[in-house]
C-alpha cells in the first residue's frame, strides 16, 4: 500500500512539472502569443509568422481594436507581449496603473496624421471649426504638437510630449477640440471638419496618410512603435527571436513596399 502511495505521489508530481502559465503558453512548448492591433501591426506580425516557424516559434496572434486590452493581456499573462504602442504611450499606461511593462525594440513609425471630408486644404479650415482629436493621454498631446507646428494652436512648450489643452496659450481660429477614444475618429470624418486620426485606424478605414492627409508628421518623429513585454519574459528566447524577425531586412522590405511611406521602418 505504502509503495502504491509512493507511486501516485510521484505522478503527480510529474504531471504538476509539466504544466505552467506563463503568459500564452508555456516556455516549452515555442508558442508564442502576441496581442495587436489590426493595422499595420496584425499584418507586419502575419509576415514574421513563417520566419519565426523556421526558428521553431508558433507565433499565434491576438487582435484588439483598442489601446487598453493589449496592455492588459500581457499584465495578467493571457498573452506573452504586444506590439502597437508608442513610448509616450507605454509610459502615460504604466505611471497611471502602477505598472512596468518594458520596451523590446523598436520595429516602425506611423506619421500620425490630419484628415478632412469637408475642406481640401489646411488653408481651408473655417474660423470655428470642430477638431476630432484621440483622448488617451499620448495620442492626444501628439495631435496638439501636430496642430500647433502648423500655427493653428499656441502651446505653452511645443517640445513638450505631455501637453493638454490647458497647455493651450493661443487659439487664432477658435477651434473647437473634442477628443474622443482613438478608434472612433474615422467615423468622425463626416461630421467634423477635421480629424486627426492614428495611421492604423486611418489605414483600416481606407486612408491614404500620404495622400489624404491635409496634414502629418514627418519622417523624423519620435513615436516609434514598440514590441513590448514584463520584466520577467522580455528575455525569453521566443520574444527575443520575435524581435530578431520584426527587424529583419525581410520585414522591411515588406513594411517599405506594402504601405508605400504611410508606415516607415524604424530599424
Amino acid at each position: 500500500m505504502h509503495k502504491f502511495i509512493a507511486i501516485f505521489s510521484a505522478l503527480l508530481l510529474l504531471a504538476g512539472c509539466s504544466s505552467s502559465s506563463n503568459g500564452g503558453g508555456d516556455a516549452g512548448s515555442q508558442k508564442l502569443v502576441v496581442a495587436a492591433t489590426a493595422v499595420p501591426h496584425a499584418e507586419i506580425l502575419k509576415q514574421v509568422k513563417p520566419i519565426l516557424a523556421k526558428e521553431g516559434v508558433d507565433l499565434e496572434i491576438k487582435v484588439f481594436a483598442d489601446y487598453v486590452q493589449p496592455n492588459v493581456q500581457v499584465l495578467e499573462k493571457s498573452v506573452d507581449a504586444n506590439y502597437f504602442q508608442t513610448k509616450p504611450y507605454l509610459d502615460a499606461f504604466n505611471r497611471e496603473r502602477g505598472t512596468n511593462l518594458t520596451i523590446v525594440t523598436g520595429v516602425h513609425i506611423e506619421p500620425f496624421g490630419a484628415y478632412s471630408r469637408k475642406i481640401k486644404s489646411i488653408d481651408q479650415l473655417p474660423d470655428g471649426a470642430t477638431v476630432t482629436l484621440p483622448n488617451d493621454p499620448s495620442n492626444n498631446s501628439r495631435a496638439l504638437l501636430l496642430l500647433a507646428k502648423h500655427g493653428l494652436i499656441t502651446l505653452k512648450d511645443p517640445s513638450n510630449e505631455l501637453s493638454t489643452q490647458k497647455d493651450i496659450t493661443a487659439n487664432p481660429k477658435h477651434l473647437k477640440l473634442r477628443e474622443l477614444e482613438a478608434a472612433m475618429l474615422p467615423r468622425t470624418l463626416d461630421e467634423v471638419d477635421l480629424a486627426l486620426i492614428n495611421t492604423n485606424y486611418a489605414l483600416a478605414a481606407g486612408l491614404s496618410p500620404t495622400k489624404d492627409a491635409l496634414l502629418i508628421e514627418d519622417k523624423d518623429s519620435p513615436y516609434v512603435n514598440y514590441l513590448v513585454a514584463r520584466p520577467d519574459n522580455k528575455d525569453d528566447p521566443r520574444i527575443q527571436k520575435l524581435a530578431k524577425a520584426l527587424t529583419s531586412p525581410e520585414i522591411k522590405a515588406f513594411i517599405e513596399q506594402k504601405y508605400q511611406g504611410a508606415v516607415l521602418p524604424a530599424f
